[in-house]
């Protein structure tokens, strides 16, 4: 499942992944998608659930979609912040966040309030 964080400071985009993440999932999540490619300055949160387990049925294909989509947006992303306690996302952000466009920092999950503060801090 995909949800929209609320909390979140002006300006940045949070997200919270947990369960299985299907296609339905990105279709539904694809307004708020658009509304943040709209901006030259993009921020944004991922906080991986304790229970996330990975791509369900058409997950994964819509993640590869939507990243294809944000292509000509690349620039615009200025900070993105991933929250997590999940070891192997941590070992993974580590070895591919340089293909990731902008900053990059991960944080625990009782570490969130210090996300947001630093996804909305300007560079």
């Amino acid at each position: 499942m995909i949800e929209e964080l609320q909390d979140v400071p002006a300006g940045v985009v949070g997200i919270r992944v947990s369960g299985r993440v299907t296609a339905e999932d990105f279709h539904g999540f694809k307004p708020t998608i658009d509304r943040m490619l709209d901006s030259d300055d993009i921020r944004f949160i991922e906080v991986i659930e304790p229970d996330y387990e990975g791509f369900g049925r058409g997950g994964l294909l819509a993640d590869i979609k939507q990243g294809f989509s944000t292509l000509k947006h690349l620039h615009a992303f200025k900070r993105t912040a991933v929250v997590t306690d999940k070891e192997w996302i941590e070992h993974a952000m580590h070895a591919f966040s340089w293909m990731i466009p902008g900053e990059v920092a991960l944080f625990r999950l009782n570490e969130l309030d210090a996300a947001k503060e630093w996804a909305a801090k300007e560079t």
